[in-house]
C-alpha cells in the first residue's frame, strides 16, 4: 500500500508562479524516503500540499487512501510533521507540549500524558519535563519537536530538515532513533540539506527542481549511475613526483597526499597495484564529495540545460 500517493499535482502562487508542475510521487508504507532539490525546487509547497498547509490548484493527494480532498481528517490521522521552522510554545513545559498535541488529535488526558512520557523517554527528555522550551537548547528543541509529532502514533511521519543546526553528536543519536521508528513500522519522509544523511538513512529518494520531479530511484540504484568518484589518498612516505598512470587521473595535493579521479571502467585493486609498483604505499583513503551530492548536482544540472536556465554550480560560481 502507498503511505504517500502524488498524482499531476500542480501549484501555481497568485503572482504567476509555478512551484509544482504536475509532479507524481508514490512512497510505499514502510519506506525511509529522501525527498531532495535545490532552494526554490517545489519541496515545501509539496509538503505543505500534502500537510493541507498550502491549497494545491490541481491534483490529487492520497494518505494511506485517504483523499485530502473528500477525509482529510483521516489523512492527517495518519500523517505526523515536523516542519522546519521552530513553531514551539516557548514558555509551557515540555510535558504539555506533548500532551496537547495528543489532545488535538482527541486522546483521552490519561493516555495523552501515558504517550507523552513515552516520547519524551524515547527522544531522552523526560527529566526535562518541567522545564519550559525555551530554555533548550536547538538540538533538545528538534528532539521536543519529534516528540511532540510522534505522539499520536502516526503512520507517516515527515521531517522536513530535522537537524539543521544540530551539533554532530545530536544528529547521529537522532539518525539512530529515526532508524529505528522505521523498523517498527513508521513511514520517515526526509527532506535534508545534508546529503550525506540522506545517503545514510533512506531507500528510496526523488529529487525535484523547478517544480518537477528530476529523478526518483532506489537510493543504491541512483548512486550507481555515477561515472566516477573522486578519492583521497594518504602516503605512508612522502611523494615526491607522480609516476605516470595512463588510466587514472591523480595529482598531487601535498607531498602525502593524492587526489585520484576512478571511472566505472577501473577499480582501486588496479590502482594500487601500479602506486605500489612505483613504490608509493597507501595507508588511508577518503571520499573527496559525497556520492549523493554529486548525483543530485548532475540530475538538477540535467533539469536546468533542458529549460534553459544557467546550471546551479554556474549560478554559485
Amino acid at each position: 500500500m502507498h503511505a504517500l500517493s502524488i498524482n499531476n499535482l500542480v501549484k501555481v502562487y497568485s503572482n504567476g508562479l509555478r512551484a509544482l508542475d504536475g509532479i507524481n510521487l508514490h512512497v510505499e508504507e514502510g519506506e525511509f524516503f529522501a525527498l531532495l532539490g535545490p532552494n526554490g525546487a517545489g519541496k515545501t509547497t509539496a509538503i505543505g500540499i500534502v500537510t493541507s498547509l498550502v491549497n494545491k490548484t490541481s491534483g490529487d493527494v492520497l494518505v494511506f487512501g485517504h483523499n485530502l480532498d473528500h477525509d482529510l481528517a483521516g489523512a492527517k490521522s495518519c500523517l505526523g510533521v515536523v516542519p522546519q521552522e521552530l513553531n514551539l510554545n516557548q514558555y509551557d513545559r515540555l510535558d504539555n507540549i506533548v500532551t496537547n498535541q495528543a489532545g488535538f488529535y482527541g486522546i483521552g488526558r490519561r493516555d495523552a500524558r501515558r504517550r507523552a512520557q513515552e516520547c519524551l523517554e524515547q527522544l531522552q527528555l523526560w527529566d526535562r519535563r518541567a522545564e519550559i522550551a525555551r530554555n533548550l537548547s536547538g538540538g533538545m528543541k528538534r528532539r521536543l519537536m519529534i516528540a511532540r509529532a510522534l505522539v499520536h502514533r502516526p503512520r507517516l511521519l515527515i521531517l522536513d530538515e530535522p537537524t539543521a543546526g544540530v551539533d554532530i553528536e545530536i544528529r547521529r543519536s537522532m539518525w539512530d532513533f529515526l532508524r529505528e521508528i522505521n523498523e517498527q513500522g513508521t513511514t520517515i519522509i526526509l527532506t535534508t540539506h545534508y546529503l550525506e544523511e540522506a545517503e545514510n538513512l533512506c531507500r528510496h529518494v526523488a529529487i525535484i527542481d523547478n517544480g518537477r520531479i528530476v529523478a526518483h530511484d532506489r537510493m543504491t540504484s541512483l548512486l550507481m549511475k555515477l561515472h566516477r568518484e573522486v578519492f583521497v589518498l594518504n602516503t605512508r612516505d612522502p611523494v615526491v613526483a607522480l609516476p605516470v598512470l595512463e588510466d587514472f587521473n591523480v595529482r598531487l595535493l601535498n607531498e602525502r597526499e593524492l587526489q585520484v579521479e576512478i571511472t566505472r571502467n577501473h577499480d582501486l585493486n588496479s590502482l594500487f597495484r601500479v602506486l605500489s609498483a612505483a613504490g608509493i604505499h597507501v595507508v588511508s583513503m577518503r571520499n573527496k564529495a559525497n556520492r549523493l551530492e554529486e548525483a543530485f548536482f548532475r540530475v538538477t544540472e540535467r533539469s536546468e540545460l533542458a529549460s534553459g536556465e544557467l546550471p546551479a554550480r554556474a549560478r554559485a560560481s
